[in-house]
């Protein structure tokens, strides 16, 4: 019999997740949304709605989470402390049922929720994603996985609907860590495009000279390729990863860093880059990662406006 799952986050990502998850026969509980158009799909493909986190737990061996980061999955695991905690994922979870964490979260917040549901026989997941919301409902992602042998036997089938490549990383944190420093490594490189876009701007090289000397050469790969979509063709939507959550990102990196007392100038260096962004007007829900040569470039006096969206 198909473990039966629930999933709480149907944004993006979450929506090709559970699309693909309920698709392949597995019994789907979602929680509804102010979005109504992700829950009304899913019903239509054979989902339940429900109304809150415990009820999603009541009905499932197995729950996703897919949202913004820490403080949002801690509210949902555990309530507010208060009254809420009754609604909470925790009060309807069973003994030997599974959280599995897709977010891109704090690893200490993790570790700690990890060890407060085992307490209650609960088993606890890190599997944040890698790709686009297009591989999302294609079901090729990418999953970086934390959690102990037996659990990941027990979920791998369910990843399997909707990644193409799966890596059990190490125990719950694991997940969150690596998914931390890929996050560094692509945004780095954004960082560093949008600078060098900047830089050849001002000295009279024009955006598209650059990229026709990087496309197809060795500094060319498919991140690059996403993130010029904007500037090159003007597309607001080549990879839609907002800026507020890559300065969350970092921002988990750094903490991650002073934990364990790493110099993390270069990680500094690339937060306040998107932190420049996000506090000069790139903290809307449609100012994506691709937009940030606009922002460096504003700074230092150059128009980046792709120029298909000039003509």
């Amino acid at each position: 019999m198909a473990a039966t799952i629930g999933f709480v986050g149907l944004g993006l990502m979450g929506h090709g997740i559970a699309k693909n998850i309920v698709e392949k026969g597995y019994p789907l509980t979602v929680i509804g949304h102010r979005n109504r158009a992700p829950i009304d799909d899913l019903v239509k493909r054979g989902a339940v709605e429900v109304t809150t986190p415990r009820e999603v737990a009541e009905r499932s061996d197995i729950v996703f989470l897919c949202v913004t980061g820490s403080r949002e999955v801690e509210a949902i695991v555990r309530g507010d402390g208060g009254a809420g905690a009754a609604d909470s994922l925790k009060a309807g979870l069973k003994p030997g049922s599974i959280v599995v964490d897709c977010s891109t979260a704090d690893p200490g917040s993790t570790v700690k929720l990890a060890a407060d549901l085992l307490a209650s026989g609960i088993h606890y997941a890190d599997a944040p994603l890698g790709g686009t919301p297009v591989q999302a409902s294609a079901g090729t992602l990418s999953a970086m996985v934390g959690a102990t042998d037996e659990t990941f036997a027990r979920i791998k089938p369910v990843l399997e609907t909707w990644a193409a490549k799966i890596v059990h990383v190490g125990p719950a944190g694991d997940g969150h860590r690596l998914k931390l420093l890929n996050n560094f490594l692509s945004l780095g490189y954004a960082a560093i495009y949008a600078e060098a876009l900047a830089l050849a701007n001002r000295t009279g090289i024009t955006s598209e000279t650059l990229d026709s000397v990087i496309r197809g050469g060795r500094m060319d790969c498919g991140f690059y390729q996403t993130f010029m979509g904007y500037t090159i063709d003007g597309n607001r939507e080549a990879h839609k990863f907002t800026i507020a959550n890559a300065l969350k990102d970092l921002t988990y990196l750094g903490s991650m860093a002073e934990e364990v007392q790493l110099v993390n100038s270069i990680g500094t260096a690339v937060r306040n880059s998107f932190a420049l962004a996000y506090n000069t007007g790139g903290d809307g829900p449609q100012d994506y990662v691709p937009h940030l040569p606009e922002y460096i470039g504003r700074a230092n006096g150059v128009d980046l406006t792709p120029k298909k969206l000039k003509d």
